[in-house]
This record gives C-alpha cells, structure tokens and sequence, in this order.
C-alpha cells in the first residue's frame, strides 16, 4: 500500500482471535491494511471502528456497512465507542507510530531525510507543533524532552544550543535545527542521532506517552471477558508501558497482593514477544523496530 504498509499484519489480526459477529477497534486506522483484514474475517453482523486523528487517513476510508471511521485521537476511546452505541468490545488492535505516508510527506516534517518546517503535527489542527516546542519551551524543558523522550546524553548540551540559537532568529526548519545542533552531531552517528532529536520533539507534539497510557487504561475497561488487545510498539519508551501494563496493570510499582498473596491484574500476556521476519524487514526496513504483544482480558 502506497499510504502505509502495515507491518505484522497476519499476526497482529490473528492475535486478536477474530469472532465473525463480534465488534473490534483498529486505533490507529492510517491506510486502512489492518482495517480491511479484520473485515475480512469478519460476519455480516460484525462491525469494525477505526479511528484516527490525521484528517490524511479520512481519505482511506472503506466503503462497508460494517465499518465506522472515527476521525479522534484514540484516547478518547471509550467516550466515542459508546457515542456510537459500544461499551464493550471483542477486540481492539493498535500500530503505534509515525505511518509511512506521515514519514513521506515532506511538508509534515516528520522525517530527518528532508528540509521542512518543523510541525510533526500527527493532528493538523492541533496548536501545538514542533515549531512552539523549539522555540518557546525553555531550556529546561528542551532538556526533559530531549532526556526523556530521545534518552540522549547529550540533552543538557543540545537544548543549550537551541536556546542560544533561537534568539536572534526563530528556529523554522529541520535544516536550522541541524545546523544549531551540528557540534552534537558526528558524521558517523549524525543519521542515529538526529532520529533520537525527532522522535523526542515528536512525542512531546503529540503526547504520546500520555495518551497511550490514557488509552491503555481504557482497554481493560472496555474489553469484554476473553477480548484481546493486539497492539505494536516501535521503541523501547511505548514496549516499556505497553509490557508492564499487561503484566500487572500498572506503569510504575507493583500491584498489591492480597492475604494468600495473589494479585488482580486486567490482562494475561497471550504468547510471547512477537518481532518481524527477516524478510519482512528486507520487504519494508520500517517493520526493523517493531514489537507486538498481545493479551487477553481477564473476567
């Protein structure tokens, strides 16, 4: 598919144990690959929602009666499945990430390959993008991001950088972002590293580690009793959440046990790790980082 080529795409559908009446949710719709597969295994009284944020993704939308495109940021999850009469689900699917049409779209600046104006809006409409954290986020806060979010060693030096080189001059584009932090950025590492500053500005445009925690907190409210929750990370920040969280329904600490020192927790883990083929990755270089885990909602 020219708008994203959806990766794991058999086993991710499969970890979902598809029942043909059933109701499933795709989060992160993009070009629809995911989407059309469940469909596919579905009945004539299944139904599918997908949503998705970026007004490019409304684009692939699939004409069936079956299937409802929510154009919302999955964290609102539970809100919208039941506007649209759902409270409980079989199934909810999610491909984390930047979609490779977002990554090919020059004009979106996600991508280190081209010269753009910083914005890594995956929201076109939100008011926040890469620009305002460049530029209007002090040093401290550049500082946080680029340690958190990039886990660079550099973040103290590199936010440094940009504070000073933003005075006299507004930081617009990927290429001026470059060349403020070019002392940081060794020829033989500059491609590694420049995707580490990218990835931190983006997770902060975006909120992701906010929402995805907001979104997995949702799932096990929503998910019926033996539905599953399929879902892909790209790095090690949203495995980190994604594992714990179907591990003992938490983020951080452990949960508490009771007398007989059993604990509750939401979800079991279904199998183990799941990473791509080699020859997946030969096909699309983009599926190298990928991680799925799947989990089963306990009664």
């Amino acid at each position: 598919m020219e708008y994203h080529n959806p990766v794991l795409l058999k086993e991710t559908v499969k970890g979902l144990n598809i029942q043909p009446n059933g109701v499933y949710v795709d989060v992160t719709f993009g070009g629809g690959g995911h989407s059309r597969e469940i469909l596919k295994q579905l009945g004539e009284n299944g139904k599918l929602l997908a949503f998705d944020q970026d007004k490019d993704a409304l684009n692939n939308a699939i004409d069936d009666p079956r299937f409802t495109l929510i154009n919302e940021n999955f964290r609102f999850l539970k809100r919208f499945l039941r506007f649209y009469g759902h409270s409980k689900v079989d199934g909810i699917l999610g491909d984390f990430g930047v979609s490779s049409h977002q990554f090919d779209a020059q004009e979106r600046g996600f991508s280190t390959r081209f010269e753009a104006h910083l914005d890594m809006r995956m929201n076109q409409e939100s008011p926040i993008s890469a620009f305002h954290v460049v530029n209007e986020y002090d040093e401290k806060q550049l500082r946080q991001v680029f340690w958190e979010y990039g886990e660079l060693k550099t973040a103290a030096g590199m936010a440094r950088l940009i504070a000073e080189g933003r005075v006299k001059v507004p930081i617009k584009t990927s290429e001026q972002l470059k060349t403020v932090l070019k002392r940081f950025l060794p020829n033989h590492k500059e491609n590694k590293i420049l995707a580490q500053v990218f990835q931190a500005i983006r997770i902060e445009v975006n909120q992701e580690m906010e929402v995805l925690k907001e979104f997995l907190l949702q799932t096990s409210e929503v998910l019926k009793p033996g539905g599953r929750l399929s879902v892909i990370s790209y790095h090690s920040l949203e495995d980190r959440l994604v594992k714990r969280y179907i591990r003992n329904g938490m983020f951080e600490g452990e949960p508490e046990k009771d007398v007989f020192g059993r604990v509750e927790v939401p979800f079991k883990a279904v199998g183990k790790l799941i990473v791509p083929s080699e020859a997946e990755i030969k096909m699309n270089n983009r599926a190298r980082s990928a991680k799925l885990r799947i989990a089963e909602k306990l009664a």
